[in-house]
């Protein structure tokens, strides 16, 4: 019975993490903090993983394989039900942790990107006599590959429809990007009202995202050194329990109703304080303002 009320305890416990981690969930029942709940917004996390054609219900379905895989690697290290069941609930969360990670890449990657797009399209609508829409969509096919297939899309509607503004949205909408708002609704006002001040407000466009992205680097550089020991916390708890288990009775020991209990509470708060450290390092991400 202690060991039922434990391991739900203990799921509980993961899916708080995950879903306060990953969404921003912050009550157990109530909405979460920020509008992931909304399916635009669940939509923009999809895409801005890469994972726009993935339906939740196959996320869901890699989560309970990695959980299934979990909980069988937890009853041969452990030979107990308990820490089995733990360790499965933490894998479950493996593909939503991946996705995760790929999201932040493929955002950086963008915000590298934008400061070169942005002076490109400057270039070519000030000095190259191009009109808006024939800059933008030049520059898209030089944009790094995970940009490339929403320019496409976009010029795909231009050509078809040759309403700019349908194309922006087209635009946005696969880029799922607070930098591709800014500079697509400032061109798309450019394009729809003319004016002498583009190439200087595109100029302070470029020269605002490039600190944004000089100011991330910097602080990455500073944090090298805590995102290694962070990893440390993780490696040097799992380490010992290996070791433990090749010394003496160290196996029969963990196969107690005390070593289980026990090894549930260590691996609850190596996941703690790994998340808590993550938190703490995290850079500030922007908010969308021109959302589709």
């Amino acid at each position: 019975m202690l060991a039922l009320v434990v391991a739900a305890v203990a799921g509980l416990g993961t899916y708080l993490i995950v879903s306060g981690t990953l969404f921003g969930r912050r009550e157990l029942l109530g909405r979460p903090r920020t509008r992931l709940n909304d399916a635009r917004a669940r939509r923009d996390w999809l895409v801005q993983a890469g994972l726009v054609d993935v339906r939740w219900r196959e996320m869901g379905l890699a989560c309970g394989v990695m959980a299934g895989a979990g909980a069988v690697v937890g009853f041969a290290l452990f030979g107990g039900v308990l820490p089995a069941t733990v360790i499965g609930a933490i894998a479950a969360a493996g593909p939503l942790l991946v996705s995760r990670s790929a999201r932040r890449r493929r955002i950086a990657v963008a915000q590298s990107a934008w400061p070169r797009l942005i002076e490109e399209i400057r270039v070519l609508t000030a000095s190259a006599g191009m009109s808006i829409p024939q800059a933008l969509f030049r520059v898209g096919q030089r944009a790094p590959a995970e940009l490339r297939d929403a320019f496409a899309a976009g010029h795909r509607e231009w050509r078809l429809t040759t309403d700019f503004a349908r194309a922006i949205s087209v635009v946005k909408a696969g880029l799922a990007d607070p930098t591709a708002d800014a500079a697509c609704e400032t061109l798309l006002i450019a394009h729809q009202i003319g004016g002498v001040d583009v190439d200087r407000r595109l100029a302070d466009l470029a020269e605002d995202r490039m600190a944004d992205v000089q100011g991330r680097r910097d602080a990455r550089a500073r944090q090298a050194g805590a995102r290694f020991a962070r990893a440390f916390v993780l490696v040097a708890p799992l380490g010992m329990a290996l070791v433990g288990l090749g010394i003496g009775e160290g196996r029969d020991a963990y196969q107690t109703a005390t070593g289980q209990v026990l090894v549930v509470v260590g691996i609850v708060l190596t996941l703690l304080c790994w998340l808590w450290a993550g938190r703490i390092m995290a850079l500030p991400s922007e908010r969308r303002v021109f959302p589709q």
